[in-house]
């Protein structure tokens, strides 16, 4: 099937992927009256008295926008918020779909960081929490910093956190499989946006060993003109100091991953990897390399972006689940505690007889993943603190 074509006709067919649907019949004057008016003035009231009664007499409770700019669609870049918004519907349709909750598109007509912030903060009394997508970095990093400090709801960049930790799920269980501990590797990151500096931050909380990342130009070096983001991040990076190209970060690396473009990585510079490498070469919809050019270099265990491949290293594990269990206890926000135990619980859903290295992960219609990391984000929610419901 040739999915684009497809995919097109669909959309012409479907006309929208979500809709709003009414939990309550207004049917007859009594049900109108306690739906509506006169009746909802009551709820209306004790709202009034105690805000935080929006969560139990609304559906603010289980709501989440899914919110972009436009200027990081997919691997398509800045095409406008418009036309963003088959994505954030997407989005939304698995929202509901893997984790019940009802989200809602917004598309902003705004490249401003402030514009953006305050638009958000005026919209938060209506939802339960925020999901930040394809906002393009280094403004992505800032948006989320600032309604992190200011709301009292959950924030999540899903391109920045989710991607890094179904990248970490991934790795667990390919360390696993090959005999390395997590605590031994040397990873090379290459793509220093959102997606790869927020993955090299999160692997280094999981606990590898040593992490190099590059951009376009190389191995990340605090000399470079980098911004905020990436100066941050290559100050706890690169260990050894090296300068130079991506080939030489690869040198002796175990495990290489990709967020980057196509066809940046060769045969050569796999094989120069570490015995038993493991290379995640998530670009889409074209690799760093091809699974096949990995395998055949010499790499054990490769997994990619693509439904069409094996060890598709897809965020849809990540998002409904973690919204689902933040939401069910009330979290205000959603911390690096969470987020491991998110990345834990989808490695351990691939059942034991079914582990290889060509199955590191669960696939992500399986709703049993899901539910584990709802389950896992609600008691770490519990733990640390940020719960406001048992």
């Amino acid at each position: 099937m040739n999915f684009r074509e497809e995919s097109l006709k669909k959309h012409a067919e479907w006309r929208g992927k979500i809709e709003v649907v009414p939990r309550v019949e207004v049917d007859s004057r009594e049900k109108l009256s306690l739906a509506y008016t006169p009746g909802v003035a009551e709820p209306c009231l004790a709202i009034r008295k105690d805000i935080n009664k929006s969560f139990e007499l609304t559906r603010r409770w289980n709501t989440v926008p899914v919110i972009t700019d436009g200027t990081a669609i997919l691997g398509l870049g800045d095409i406008g918020p418009e036309a963003g918004m088959p994505v954030m519907e997407g989005k939304c349709a698995l929202f509901k779909a893997f984790g019940g909750v009802d989200a809602i598109p917004l598309c902003i007509r705004s490249k401003d960081t402030d514009e953006i912030v305050r638009t958000i903060e005026l919209l938060a009394g209506s939802f339960g929490g925020i999901n930040l997508e394809d906002i393009s970095a280094p403004r992505c990093f800032e948006i989320e910093k600032r309604l992190r400090e200011d709301l009292d709801i959950p924030v999540f960049h899903d391109d920045q956190h989710g991607t890094a930790i179904v990248v970490a799920a991934a790795l667990l269980n390919a360390a696993g499989l090959v005999r390395k501990e997590v605590s031994s590797l040397r990873v090379t990151i290459n793509g220093a946006g959102a997606a790869g500096i927020s993955i090299a931050r999160f692997l280094l909380k999981l606990g590898v060993g040593e992490l190099i990342l590059c951009d376009k130009r190389g191995i990340l070096s605090e000399e470079d003109g980098l911004n905020p983001a990436q100066r941050e991040i290559s100050s706890i990076t690169n260990p050894r100091r090296l300068k130079g190209s991506l080939a030489l970060a690869m040198r002796g690396a175990d495990v290489f991953i990709g967020v980057s473009g196509p066809d940046c990585v060769t045969g050569e510079m796999v094989a120069s990897m570490a015995r038993d490498a493991i290379v995640f070469a998530c670009a889409n919809p074209v690799p760093e390399i091809s699974r096949e050019n990995a395998l055949r270099a010499g790499a054990a265990i490769v997994g990619t972006g693509s439904s069409e491949q094996p060890n598709q290293i897809n965020n849809v594990l990540v998002f409904p689940g973690l919204f689902r269990g933040a939401l069910d206890v009330r979290a205000s926000d959603i911390n690096d505690e969470m987020m491991l135990s998110a990345a834990r619980a989808i490695a351990s859903c691939v059942p034991e007889g079914e582990l290889s290295r060509d199955m590191i992960l669960p696939y992500a219609y399986d709703l049993r993943a899901h539910e584990a990391v709802a389950r896992a984000v609600s008691e770490a929610a519990k733990r640390t603190g940020v719960a406001r419901l048992d």
